[in-house]
């Protein structure tokens, strides 16, 4: 595996010996805040205690993916997810995930529990039950030291910022002590994620929100005027706190047409406990969307749309766990017509923010890509973007249709770029997964003659999109780990 992790992902890679910048991307998703679990609120205990007496989990847990692989293989779930004991979970070098982890090959997982085990452990054994309780043992010597820390590890891997997922109801303390940091090596900002404001089909749920919104914002929410009024002011603590970006997770826009009053009176009702018809929970969230839009267009946001996951597909899982624990899949929803009237509803009003589509779904590549550049206006480089391979797709033959769809839909040298979409500090080698793919592209286009042997324009190129792209696009001061790459 060493002799992997240190080539290139093919010959034609190897062959190009582009330099590329010695930094993780810019990252814009869900990170820290979900290490935190379930200290949401103090991403800076997350930030600073990583350490634990040991390591209880897979090197990378997506558990999406783990719960996959477990449901596949008979072992176990509690041992690939950490409900089990140390002694039943690394016992005697027959760890679970250790014997799983052969049975991965093909799998991204497969690669990324070594090259997370790679750096920053220095671990280039395989794990398998033979390796098991060396890894193990290594590891936790690693996490026991004193510098170990997740601020460490950021160093470690040269991130120059990271930005979180936060509701509009978080606290924004944590991120403001954060702040008070004396030069810091990795900045931490706050994404707005404000899915619970849409999830009107659920009154109770949905009131419970609202309600500490209200707590937050200090603001009494009376009727639809006054809850935009609260959002709108929590928005403007979140960009004071330095959030530049929002980011919607739906399964498919919500964009039918609505009238103010009509839209009124729904908010009124699910208010008062009371369920929605099916169109006027539409209508409603299709006009709740379009105003905190508008809110992103105001303060010079990028608004971000992760669209098609069709969530919680078993029963027995759900009933057996909890949402998200690995029974959603793809979906097959209406894509093209209801995104289309959605950003041109903000065109039309000249107040269509910096987009970002991100699809969960292969079929939807080259929709995306050229939904995206039906919206352009020349006002930003790469306004509207057609986002990176993100969920099933975050594998090397998704990422790779990924490009070839910018390439040829739109402009490759625009793209900001790929992001871990995990949930663990130790993602960060899939940066180094995705720029050996993306120099495996250039390697194999020189090889064959599709793009000329100029060293130094398609270092640029790659540079621009492994980080100078994102930095540029999101606006965002950055830590002083960008330092050295501060004119790329």
């Amino acid at each position: 595996m060493s002799a992997l992790l240190e080539e290139r992902l093919g010959e034609a890679n190897a062959a190009v010996h582009l330099k590329l910048p010695r930094i993780a991307l810019l990252e814009t998703r869900d990170l820290l805040h979900d290490v935190a679990h379930e200290r949401r609120a103090r991403p800076v205990d997350a930030l600073e205690r990583l350490r634990g007496d040991v390591l209880g989990e897979p090197v990378e847990c997506p558990r999406d993916r783990i719960r996959r692989v477990r449901d596949a293989w008979p072992v176990r779930g509690e041992d690939l997810i950490g409900a089990a004991s140390e002694q039943e979970r690394i016992g005697h070098g027959s760890s679970s995930w250790a014997r799983t982890v052969p049975e991965t090959l093909r799998n991204p997982l497969y690669h990324w529990t070594h090259m997370e085990l790679a750096r920053p452990f220095g671990i280039h054994a395989l794990l398998n039950p033979e390796t098991a309780r060396g890894v193990f043992d290594r590891c936790n010597e690693r996490l026991r030291e004193d510098g170990f820390t997740a601020l460490a590890l950021l160093r470690t891997f040269k991130v120059a910022v990271v930005c979180t997922t936060d509701d509009p109801a978080d606290s924004l303390e944590p991120h403001a002590r954060l702040a008070r940091r004396a030069d810091p090596v990795t900045r931490v900002y706050p994404t707005w994620r404000p899915d619970r404001a849409l999830a009107v089909e659920d009154p109770a749920a949905w009131n419970a929100w609202v309600g500490r919104v209200e707590a937050a914002s200090g603001l009494a929410v009376s009727g639809l005027g006054s809850f935009l009024e609260a959002v709108d002011q929590r928005h403007q603590a979140f960009h004071e706190r330095g959030c530049r970006a929002s980011d919607h997770g739906l399964e498919t826009v919500p964009s039918a047409p609505w009238a103010d009053a009509e839209v009124s009176s729904s908010f009124d009702k699910v208010r008062a406990g009371r369920a929605l018809e099916a169109g006027e929970a539409l209508r409603l969230r299709s006009a709740l969307l379009h105003r905190m839009a508008l809110m992103d267009h105001q303060r010079g946001w990028v608004q971000q749309f992760h669209l098609g996951a069709l969530r919680n597909n078993s029963t027995r899982m759900r009933a057996a766990a909890a949402e998200n624990v690995g029974c959603d899949s793809m979906g097959d929803f209406e894509m093209a017509r209801p995104l289309a009237r959605f950003l041109d509803g903000l065109d039309r009003q000249a107040a269509l923010p910096k987009t970002i589509l991100y699809n969960v779904n292969p079929a939807d590549n080259e929709l995306f890509a050229t939904m995206a550049g039906s919206f352009n206006d020349g006002s930003v480089p790469g306004k509207m973007q057609y986002g990176a391979a993100w969920w099933f797709l975050n594998q090397k033959d998704g990422n790779e249709a990924q490009l070839r769809t910018v390439s040829n839909m739109g402009l490759l040298s625009h793209f900001v770029g790929m992001v871990t979409d995990s949930r663990s500090f130790l993602s960060y080698p899939r940066h180094d997964y995705f720029r050996r793919l993306l120099c495996n592209l250039f390697g194999e286009d020189l090889l064959r003659g599709r793009v000329p042997d100029d060293r130094e324009m398609l270092g640029r190129l790659i540079a621009k999109v492994c980080f100078a792209n994102a930095r540029d696009y999101f606006g965002l001061p950055l830590g002083t780990a960008a330092s050295p790459h501060a004119a790329a």
